[in-house]
C-alpha cells in the first residue's frame, strides 16, 4: 500500500522538476541572449549584470521602436523650431528674400517669416530680386512676355521670308547680268566677225540700221532668240530620248500628256518619220487623231 501512494507523489515531482528545469533553461537563453545584445552594444559588465539582475525583457522590441519613435518625433521637432527660429530671425536674408514671396500668403505657415518694414503697403521693393508682389502679379508678366516672344518670332520669321525674296531677286539680277554679258559678248563677235569684217556692207549702211533699232525692243528680239535657242535644244533632246524607245513605250507616255499635245506633236514632227508613224500607231486612237490634225493643220481644214 506504500508504494502505490508513493507512486503518484513521485510523478508530480518529476513533473514539477521538469517544469523547473525548462524554466531554468529557458531563463538561462533569454540571460545569454540579452548579454550578447548588451555586449554587441558596447555596455559594460556592471550595465549587464545590472541588467540581468533586475530582469529587463530586451526581447520585446514593441517598447524600444515606440521609443525610438517617439525620440525621432522629438529630434525633428526640435530641428524645425530651430529652422523657425532662423527663419523668423531672419539670418543670411533666407527668409526675407527666399521664403519671404512664396510663404507669405500661406495661413499660419506665414506666422514664421521674418517682419518686413513696409509702412506704405508697397510690398516688395522694385529693385529686389523678386519685383512681384503676388503670384497673379507674376503670372501676368510671364503672359506678357510670352507674348513679346511670338512677336519676337513672328518678326524673325518676316525677316526670313525677306531676306529669301531678296536672295531670289538678287539671283534673278544675276541671271539678268550674265545674259546682259553674254549678249555684248556676241554682239562684240558679230561686229568683229560681220560689221568690221573685209566682206562687210558699208559702215554707213549699219549706222542707219542701229539707230533705227530700239533698244528695248532689239533687247526683246535678243531674248526671244535666246529662249528658242533652248527650245531646239529641249526639243532635241526629246527627240533623242524617245527615239531610242521601243514604240509602244513612248505610246504609252504620249497617252498621257493629252494637256500638251503641241509639245507631242513637235516631237513625232522632229523624229524619223518610220519611228513617228510607229508611235501614232501604238496611241489611242483618238489622241492620235488629234494629233495628226495638229500637225497638219491644213488637211484638217
Amino acid at each position: 500500500m506504500a508504494d502505490e501512494t508513493t507512486m503518484p507523489e513521485d510523478k508530480k515531482a518529476d513533473k514539477k522538476a521538469a517544469k523547473q528545469a525548462k524554466r531554468e533553461e529557458k531563463a538561462r537563453k533569454r540571460e545569454e541572449k540579452l548579454r550578447a545584445k548588451l555586449e554587441k552594444s558596447g555596455a559594460s559588465p556592471e550595465e549587464i549584470q545590472k541588467a540581468i539582475e533586475s530582469g529587463e525583457d530586451y526581447e520585446e522590441e514593441g517598447g524600444s521602436r515606440l521609443a525610438v519613435f517617439f525620440v525621432t518625433l522629438v529630434i525633428i521637432a526640435i530641428w524645425l523650431a530651430i529652422l523657425a527660429l532662423l527663419v523668423k530671425m531672419d539670418v543670411g536674408g533666407f527668409g526675407s528674400t527666399v521664403l519671404q514671396p512664396l510663404l507669405k500668403d500661406v495661413p499660419y505657415v506665414n506666422r514664421i517669416l521674418p517682419e518686413v518694414d513696409d509702412p506704405q503697403g508697397q510690398g516688395v521693393e522694385e529693385n529686389t530680386e523678386y519685383p512681384y508682389s503676388t503670384l497673379e502679379d507674376a503670372v501676368a508678366r510671364i503672359k506678357e512676355l510670352e507674348v513679346e516672344l511670338q512677336n519676337a518670332k513672328k518678326a524673325n520669321k518676316d525677316s526670313k521670308s525677306q531676306n529669301k525674296e531678296l536672295q531670289e531677286q538678287s539671283a534673278q539680277l544675276e541671271q539678268y547680268k550674265a545674259r546682259e554679258a553674254a549678249f555684248e559678248q556676241l554682239k562684240q563677235k558679230f561686229d568683229e566677225e560681220v560689221v568690221f569684217s573685209k566682206q562687210a556692207p558699208d559702215i554707213n549702211e549699219y549706222k542707219t540700221f542701229y539707230e533705227s533699232i530700239d533698244p528695248a525692243n532689239a533687247e526683246t528680239i535678243y531674248k526671244q532668240v535666246l529662249e528658242q535657242q533652248q527650245a531646239d535644244q529641249q526639243l532635241e533632246e526629246y527627240v533623242s530620248m524617245y527615239s531610242s524607245m521601243k514604240a509602244k513605250q513612248a505610246a504609252a507616255i504620249f497617252d498621257t500628256m493629252k494637256d500638251d499635245l503641241k509639245l507631242v506633236a513637235k516631237i513625232l514632227q522632229a523624229m524619223d518619220a518610220d519611228a513617228s508613224s510607229s508611235i501614232l500607231g501604238a496611241m489611242n486612237a483618238e489622241t492620235a487623231a488629234k494629233l495628226t490634225k495638229i500637225m497638219n493643220p491644213s488637211e484638217s481644214k
